[in-house]
């Protein structure tokens, strides 16, 4: 759905944008990760045809991001960071214009499906100047649904937005990925990108990392066995020690984490011996990395690189 070759964008000798590779599956959200400044806004405004690569080209739902501007409108969807409307026109007014730069819409039915679905049939008829940041997001997001749109690029879609108006936007966005909607994510909202995203993808200028959370948590974390217990004794510690299918453990409080060869395998033989040792075990899980943790991780290597 997304093809995404050598992309580059210069602004004069500064590289915003340098050699991005991408390919993204029709349904699939992808978040898009980065820092300030990293060139996430830039790749957006590229891939939906606002500006051109100074090298490399993009391909979304089968046209080039440039030379077909006109066509690849009609198809794709745009959030941006700042989206600006007319600020004395009411908000069904508003989506009433936007709607007629589309063909084949009804204009009526989309405008009344929106609002309804962000939640402002009520506030229609209000000016938009009037309205509240969130607001301005949720009816930003309506007109970029509009004209149904194959592919969209939502960047930081639950900006301003209060817990249960997020949460109503991810539920969204969720239900545009069953229907085959490509979705490009980019948000700083990373527990938001680990509920909603497929794959991740961590971006500074280059291309950082590029897959499911699980993956890069594997890749980059060795595994490790959580158990609680009511209290760490000496003779626990030495039965843990032991045990010939622990490579290696720490204790933090009343919690030892014990890297095992086998997780699946030597579990319950782990439990056993701390057991047999006298140990009350309260509680036995995985340790779990944060997607915070995976991001702060590469892009701080990266740093050091």
């Amino acid at each position: 759905m997304i093809e995404v070759h050598e992309l580059t964008r210069k602004f004069g000798n500064f590289t915003a944008v340098d050699g991005l590779n991408l390919e993204i599956d029709k349904g699939e959200i992808l978040g898009f990760l980065g820092p300030n400044g990293a060139g996430k806004t830039t790749t957006i405004r590229m891939l939906s045809g606002i500006i051109a690569p100074t090298s490399g080209y993009a391909v979304v739902a089968g046209l080039r991001t440039v030379g077909s501007i006109e066509q690849l409108h009609e198809i794709i969807g745009l959030l941006t960071e700042s989206p600006g409307f007319y600020n004395k026109l009411s908000a069904y007014r508003n989506l009433e214009y936007f709607a007629g730069f589309y063909q084949g819409i009804d204009a009526a039915v989309q405008v009344e499906k929106y609002l309804k679905i962000m939640g402002l049939w009520e506030r229609r008829a209000d000016q938009v100047g009037a309205f509240s940041k969130g607001m301005k997001q949720r009816l930003a997001l309506a007109r970029a649904l509009l004209h149904e749109p194959e592919v969209l690029f939502l960047d930081e879609p639950t900006a301003g937005l209060d817990p249960e108006a997020s949460d109503d936007i991810r539920k969204l966005i969720r239900n545009l990925s069953l229907e085959g909607r490509t979705v490009f994510l980019s948000t700083h909202n990373l527990a938001e990108a680990e509920q909603l995203c497929h794959r991740i993808a961590i971006f500074r200028t280059r291309l950082l990392s590029l897959d499911t959370p699980r993956n890069l948590r594997q890749r980059l974390f060795q595994r490790r066995i959580s158990v609680r217990l009511e209290k760490v004794t000496g003779t626990v510690i030495e039965a843990v020690e032991r045990l010939q299918s622990a490579k290696s453990f720490n204790q933090e409080g009343n919690y030892l984490f014990v890297q095992l060869d086998n997780p699946e395998k030597d579990l319950p033989g782990l439990v056993e011996r701390i057991v047999q040792a006298g140990g009350r075990v309260m509680e036995v899980g995985e340790e779990r990395h944060s997607l915070e943790e995976i991001y702060l991780t590469l892009v701080r290597e990266e740093e050091q690189a």
